[in-house]
């Protein structure tokens, strides 16, 4: 699965991703289980970045803390290079990615400076569509505000001499405070590092800063901060590890530090969500320490390589990492010992592939190219997920896990550029379809970025980009995907034109990225405390398109749109989203901002600045009681951070009373009932210049709805048709009860349609459409299914191997299972109930088992089996093949393994120049050669996943002469019996052989003692003088070599005094060979009577001296002419 763990704003989810093991910049970016509510309020700071120079966004997620709690946020950060060009000598396509943002993890953005809606948003992505403009400004920002227009309060503050430094990273220490700090650095990219850093701290909401640098250390270089989670006072600060490994701490908001060394770096931190002091660290090792002293002392928790997940209360999650297997491993935080782990997924999972979200745990497993996929909820046993059954997903992404279920994107087997939208049950068990080719992109670190927006403040509403017929179109839904309609066009332009859109061949579409810097707003923003309101850039026509763009406004929730700006426009909600502040995209210098209190409908513009500013980010009400945005930028490539702090509380007249207010209710072109219930809310009215001051989000009523079909979606196994009915799909049977089903008991008849979850309705059609509960019959079992717990028909000997009984159909508490290994042994088990562990087993010899379960019942039965292959690794090869054959002549070649293994090895045999091996199970083939010469053979024997070989060369000869060799005692106890000795002592006996060409001579020494070898005497290359005389020659010269043998006048030197004499053995003169069948039947009676008396000579002689075949594997003995050889 790539399985990418996203909350929702604007959806978007990682590739590559679902485990955790070796990818970090993934695992930290996919792992997190809870939502961050980040009060340490991070902003990122300018770019001048050179288009070339570009970092890859997924160096961020290597940097990232890791989340399952709350953290500080600690990546919300730009990097840039050095700005290597002018404005005006940058080519049009550099120009246009001149002031590229970088992407982050979701889970690093501050909850003050986003909404907890925008918390919850997965990836970030950057639209390539967006230009650069040219340094200028509009015309109307030359001139100076109407002195009748409310002042804003604003200060600015330079960050004197950080003027070249590329990389600043802002934090507000949380609500309530006024303390503001500001790392900025140099980011050396020809270096690959950061070379300075300076700190600085504000006490007055950044009117005024004071640099740090003396009190961290002049010459130290700082790389991240954190501000813990649960005590803002405290502070924590990352050394750069290119310079030193220690951690700066303060517990008064930064005010001053005190230093401590560190023996490992730290990769990323991770805070507990209610013990302030207690804190995780991540290696770049990929190893795990603790402190529960917020720093101050660590301790290594894991020693072998892992993955941080998560830490909820006192339990860690983390991945195991076992060479190129992943495990989910769960402890306590302070006792974190092998023996008190807990494995609550039983079997390996995939890399990266582990989510835990809320009250969700996922894993993935793959098996033959084919993913599977597991939930657990509430950590109770992993259950594997329903998804329809040919969806044959490629790729996986979690999009959500908020109100109670489960929203997944699938990319399909026949998808490539597209998602379909699935939903679960409550237990993200059960997926059905909610939107099918939902459109994705590619973010900048290769990311798939899913068009799907979650409308904060109104549950079950949804707005997607999907793909109809080679067109991207906005749809939306109001009830959690079970309708979706596209959205009415303006009727007018802002200029008061009427507009011509008529549905469904036009209508307005919707950019829903969200902006990879977490301080400017992205395409589309939503606020839970201005229920309703949808501001976001998009187009009028028949698709969506990224040219002629504008900004549009919904105040009712998508019923109805305006035109707002004809130009793009970062909007933000003040005043607890009773009023819209504007300011133009940043690529654009300008010195005003706009504001709305009536939703858009009027805007009024104020100057915040002197001079026109490129704004890199805005953070916005960091804290409770104030009315304070800060502004972030430059005023040119080359200036240095320029802060303005602005105080827009004199534009407000007064508090907002009761009679500022009126009730607004939701609704979806009409129909007031939304999710099961009429909603009324409370909103300010439009024009009332008051101040808001709380939250105003809060349903007046809410009142419970009659049900009615659209409250209703498809459940699993069932699909909408056009007439809008639920019918089974063609492979769902119906009628298959759950296996827990037993008779006595009861069980819910699906009706084809499952409740829309949090749908409040009540009554109405609820009761027909409702899953009936039925007693369950006493049925014969039906769909035996036989597996191992991961899949795979193959295990090592030894080892334990696991298996899974599943009965599709039947009474599991009265059916008897049987479970025969293959091996001679089996289990019976009175019912199902006790197999759902898996029933393991231990197979102690190699090779292929056929196991087979039964289940069975008073009504029948049911078979299913598998064949596992039980396999160990070879660990010795030998090829055993004559020296010399006789041309066209079939000869036997033979491969000898140890241990022994029956039926689960392949060989490959190489035979001569053959580009292609003879492949076969059998340890032997026969084979014949048909040109005379020397030929290679090569055997490989495949084990699983090792490959172990043997070679030997064959002489092919028309005909030859042999002669048996036996040797003096003394060369047996030199004999270490392995092949390069006897390779070298062939050839040492084939130089004493005086006045014989070397060519026409072969010896071959065999295995095993007493040493013996085989003298081959060969016929000249070129047989000028004809067979018959070439034949008369070997004859001669073979009587003169045996004269010379029977003399001892055949001799070696081994070593300095010691000397070895080489005999012919008694009977061993063996007549010509050749290939011609011309010898008489009493010649061949002679041989074999010579043969058989040599082997009883040879074996009494053997097992004078030795109990055992000497050789290294006893039970492999093959008959050679004239001798018994052990091999």
């Amino acid at each position: 699965m790539q399985f990418a763990r996203y909350k929702i704003k604007r959806l978007s989810a990682v590739t590559r991703t679902m485990s955790l093991c070796p990818s970090l910049s993934l695992s930290l970016s996919l792992s997190l289980s809870l939502s961050l509510p980040l009060d340490a309020a991070a902003a990122w700071l300018g770019f001048r970045i050179a288009p070339e120079l570009e970092r890859n966004a997924e160096e961020i997620n290597s940097r990232a803390p890791l989340g399952n709690f709350t953290e500080s946020a600690l990546d919300e950060e730009l990097f840039s290079d050095e700005y290597v060009k002018s404005e005006s000598e940058l080519e049009p396509e550099d120009a246009a990615l001149g002031r590229v943002k970088r992407s982050v993890p979701e889970f690093l953005q501050s909850a003050d400076a986003r909404s907890e809606e925008q918390r919850k948003t997965s990836g970030l992505r950057v639209d390539g569509q967006s230009k650069r403009a040219e340094v200028r400004w509009n015309r109307d920002d030359e001139h100076d505000s109407r002195p009748d227009e409310p002042k804003l309060t604003s200060s600015t503050f330079a960050l004197a001499g950080d003027s070249a430094h590329n990389h600043a990273v802002v934090y507000w220490t949380g609500k309530n405070s006024s303390v503001i700090l500001i790392l900025t650095k140099l980011y050396d990219f020809h270096l690959g590092s950061v070379t300075e850093s300076t700190l600085w701290r504000s006490t007055d909401y950044g009117s005024t800063y004071e640099r740090l640098n003396d009190k961290v250390g002049v010459k130290t270089v700082l790389s991240y901060l954190y501000v813990c989670p649960t005590n803002k006072r405290k502070i924590m600060v990352l050394t750069d590890p290119e310079f030193e490994s220690s951690v700066l701490i303060s517990t008064d908001e930064g005010a001053s530090y005190q230093k401590y060394r560190l023996n490992f770096f730290v990769l990323s931190l991770l805070f507990h969500h209610t013990q302030e002091d207690w804190a995780l660290a991540y290696s770049h090792d990929q190893k795990l320490y603790s402190s529960f002293d917020f720093g101050r002392k660590w301790q290594l928790v894991i020693h072998s390589q892992s993955h941080l997940i998560s830490i909820s209360h006192t339990i860690i999650l983390f991945l195991s990492l076992l060479t190129t297997d992943c495990q989910y491993v769960t402890c306590r935080a302070q006792a974190c010992s092998e023996s008190s782990r807990t494995y609550p997924f039983s079997g390996y999972i995939e890399t990266n592939s582990l989510v835990v979200q809320d009250e969700y745990v996922f894993v993935q497993v793959t098996t033959t190219g084919r993913a599977s996929y597991y939930v657990s909820y509430q950590r109770e046993p992993f259950v594997r997920i329903k998804i329809p059954k040919y969806s044959l997903p490629k790729d996986m992404h979690i999009v959500s896990t908020d109100q109670g279920q489960v929203f997944t994107a699938v990319q399909e087997w026949n998808q490539n550029d597209t998602y379909n939208l699935y939903i679960s049950d409550t237990r993200g068990i059960y997926f059905t379809l909610a939107l099918e080719n939902v459109r994705t992109s590619r973010g900048l670190g290769g990311n798939s970025m899913i068009d799907l927006y979650e409308v904060a403040g109104i549950e079950g509403m949804l707005i997607a980009n999907r793909k109809v017929e080679n067109q991207v179109k906005t749809y939306i839904t109001y009830n959690k995907g079970r309708d979706w309609r596209l959205l009415q066009a303006p009727t007018t332009d802002l200029a008061g034109n009427t507009i011509h859109c008529v549905l469904p061949f036009c209508s307005l579409h919707l950019q829903l990225q969200m902006s990879e810097n977490p301080y400017l707003s992205g395409s589309i923003s939503t606020k839970s405390s201005a229920p309703g309101v949808i501001v976001a850039t998009g187009n009028i026509g028949s698709e969506l398109s990224y040219n002629n763009v504008a900004m549009f406004i919904s105040s009712d929730a998508g019923n109805n749109w305006r035109q707002i700006f004809e130009e793009e426009h970062n909007v933000w909600f003040l005043d607890k989203g009773g009023a819209l502040v504007a300011v133009k995209q940043p690529t654009v210098p300008t010195r005003h901002l706009w504001i709305s209190f009536d939703e858009g409908r009027q805007w009024t513009r104020h100057s915040f600045s002197a001079m026109p500013l490129f704004v890199d980010g805005v953070l916005v009400e960091a804290g409770a009681e104030n009315q304070i945005m800060t502004f972030f930028g430059h005023f040119s490539h080359r200036s240095e951070w320029q802060l303005i702090k602005i105080d827009y509380k004199p534009i407000f007249t007064r508090r907002c009373t009761e009679g500022d207010y009126q009730t607004w209710h939701l609704h979806n072109q009409g129909e007031p009932c939304i999710m099961g219930q009429k909603q009324i809310y409370m909103k300010r009215r439009p024009g009332n210049y008051c101040m808001v001051g709380w939250d105003n989000s809060r349903i007046l009523s809410a009142e419970p709805c009659i049900c009615r079909a659209h409250d209703f979606e498809c459940d699993y196994g069932f699909e909408r048709r056009g007439d809008g009915n639920c019918l089974p799909a063609f492979w769902f049977n119906p009628s298959t009860l759950s296996r827990s089903c037993s008779q006595g008991q009861n069980y819910l008849n699906s009706t084809g349609y499952r409740k829309v979850v949090a749908n409040n309705c009540t009554k109405g059609v609820k009761e027909m459409y409702t899953a009936r509960k039925q007693q369950c019959p006493n049925r014969p079992p039906r769909g035996l299914v036989l597996t191992t717990h991961d899949d795979k028909l193959t295990a090592n000997m030894g080892s334990n191997v696991t298996f899974l009984v599943r009965l599709e159909e039947g009474d599991s508490m009265r059916t008897n299972i049987q479970l025969d290994f293959g091996d001679g042994t089996a289990v019976s088990y009175s019912n199902l109930s006790w197999t759902q562990e898996g029933i393991r087993h231990v197979y102690h010899s190699a090779g292929i088992f056929r196991v087979t379960a039964l289940a069975e019942n008073s009504l029948g039965f049911d078979m299913s089996s598998l064949h596992l292959h039980v396999t160990c690794p070879v660990e010795h090869i030998q090829l055993l093949a004559p020296y010399v054959v006789i041309k066209n002549k079939e000869v036997n070649l033979t491969a000898v393994v140890w241990p022994s293994h029956f039926r689960t090895l392949t060989y490959f045999w190489w035979l001569g120049n053959n580009t292609e091996p003879i492949i076969t199970l059998d340890s032997s083939i026969s084979h014949t050669f048909s040109t005379e010469g020397m030929v290679t053979v090569t055997v490989q024997v495949s084990s699983g996943d090792s490959i172990l070989q043997d070679t030997r060369s064959i002489a092919i000869q028309e005909f030859f002469k042999s002669l048996l060799l036996s040797f003096s005692p003394n060369l047996d106890e030199a004999n270490p019996d392995i092949p390069e000795w006897r390779q070298d002592v062939g050839r040492v006996i084939q130089k004493a052989v005086a006045d014989i060409p070397e060519e026409q001579l072969l010896v071959a020494v065999f295995p095993g003692i007493p040493t013996a070898a085989e003298l081959f005497l060969l016929p000249p290359r070129n047989q000028s003088d004809g067979r018959k005389r070439t034949e008369e020659d070997l004859e001669q010269i073979s009587e003169i070599l045996v004269n010379a043998l029977n003399q001892i006048s055949v001799e070696f030197e081994l070593k300095p005094g010691s000397r070895v004499i080489v005999y012919t053995t008694q009977l061993t003169l063996a007549p010509l060979v050749d290939s011609i069948p011309r010898h008489s039947s009493s010649a061949m009676l002679m041989l074999l009577s010579v043969v058989f008396l040599g082997l009883a000579v040879f074996l009494i002689y053997k097992f004078k001296r030795y109990i055992h075949c000497a050789c290294a594997h006893p039970s492999f003995c093959v008959v050679m002419p004239v001798m018994l050889i052990c091999h």
